[in-house]
């Protein structure tokens, strides 16, 4: 984690260096101050990281010597064949044309993401996959 703290230092460098060029060549307050508060972000974070590094053990990206395979681990389960991402896709689309075309479109959006999140949420739970 030691070299993550650096590299948002560094970054947090950047960000100020570049919102104080941006401050004085445009004069807009805004984009001025959301470089400042990325900047003051960046700075917590990396922060956050260096503390937290000399508390923990070195990891294999804080080794010169280490592999990429050094630090691979589990990456979880994943559903090969699930039809749910889809179903809630179709149903979000409907929602946001809800939000551009009218707020009736939401009555027919709101089926389609439950029968979503119910499918994705028992998927396991039923049908020919069940393992419990």
């Amino acid at each position: 984690m030691k070299i993550q703290g650096k590299m948002f230092g560094g970054f947090a460098v950047f960000i100020l260096a570049a919102a104080v060029v941006y401050g004085l060549w445009s004069k807009e307050p805004a984009g001025t101050t959301a470089l400042v508060l990325a900047f003051c972000l960046c700075t917590m974070i990396g922060f956050y990281l260096a503390f937290t590094a000399r508390r923990a053990d070195n990891g294999a990206q804080d080794r010169d010597d280490a592999d990429v395979a050094d630090d691979a681990g589990e990456l979880g389960f994943f559903s090969p064949h699930s039809w749910q991402p889809l179903a809630l896709g179709i149903g979000g689309s409907l929602a946001f044309l809800g939000i551009i075309f009218g707020w009736w479109l939401l009555f027919f959006s709101l089926p389609v993401i439950l029968v979503g999140v119910y499918g994705w949420v028992f998927e396991y739970y039923r049908g020919e996959d069940r393992t419990q």
